[in-house]
């Protein structure tokens, strides 16, 4: 039988699902999601439908209230309470990916995956970008937030940041744009990826060093995912 306090922290959990209240904590779920987050040490709460041991405190709940607490139609039995990481600054580091106002989850998934892959140092996401905490978006990133620094913030402020600390920052367009292979690898590297429709806002593009594409054939243009882990790859630092 679940307690007065069992049930009152069900309760707050369930605020979790919806992001005005997500100011502290957020949820995340399946076996691989919850492992991550034990390994990055960004869990205070395991919730589960059969007792588990995981060097973190275990709250057991029915499989009912399991389902009203997870975000997929038929859920793993466990999931976690992760740590909303605050406060965060730009690390100093010698690759960086920009995101500016992408709003299909899947596609920040994909790319904050590859960035931990290439070696990027921080990603950067607009305030206008999907919430990193959304269900869909932590599914797409597989727990690799957890191993890799992401800020949210105002574009037209950090990139003149990022310049001042000696970083190229490579803006992603046709317009005004040179093939890729013709941008000379720095030591010190930003690369921004526009909107899934509309691309990279004009006074983003106006701000950034220099402007490059991918010279491609037969069809228009490249899903911004693709896009961006070319030239993640094609920029990698030594």
């Amino acid at each position: 039988m679940i307690t007065s306090m069992q049930n009152k922290t069900v309760k707050e959990l369930l605020k979790l699902k919806q992001k005005k209240y997500r100011k502290d904590y957020y949820l995340v779920e399946t076996n691989h999601l919850v492992e991550e987050a034990i390994k990055a040490k960004q869990t205070d709460l395991i919730i589960s439908t059969e007792p588990v041991d995981l060097g973190v405190e275990n709250l057991v709940v029915s499989k009912e209230i399991m389902e009203k607490l997870a975000f997929t139609k038929t859920p793993q039995p466990i999931m976690a309470r992760c740590f909303i990481q605050k406060d965060k600054k730009l690390v100093d580091g010698k690759r960086y990916l920009i995101l500016d106002y992408l709003q299909d989850p899947g596609n920040i998934g994909t790319l904050i995956r590859t960035a931990l892959a290439f070696g990027i140092d921080q990603v950067i996401l607009s305030n206008e970008c999907v919430d990193l905490y959304n269900d869909k978006l932590l599914r797409s990133m597989q727990g690799a937030h957890f191993h890799l620094s992401c800020l949210y913030g105002n574009l037209k402020e950090i990139i003149p940041a990022l310049k001042e600390k000696g970083v190229c920052v490579v803006g992603s367009a046709l317009e005004n744009g040179r093939p890729i292979h013709e941008i000379k690898k720095q030591e010190k590297m930003a690369y921004v990826l526009g909107n899934e429709g509309n691309g990279m806002e004009k006074e983003i593009i106006d701000i950034c060093d220099q402007i490059a594409y991918i010279p491609i054939t037969t069809i228009e243009s490249l899903n911004v995912a693709v896009a961006g882990s070319i030239m993640m790859y094609h920029f990698q630092g030594e």
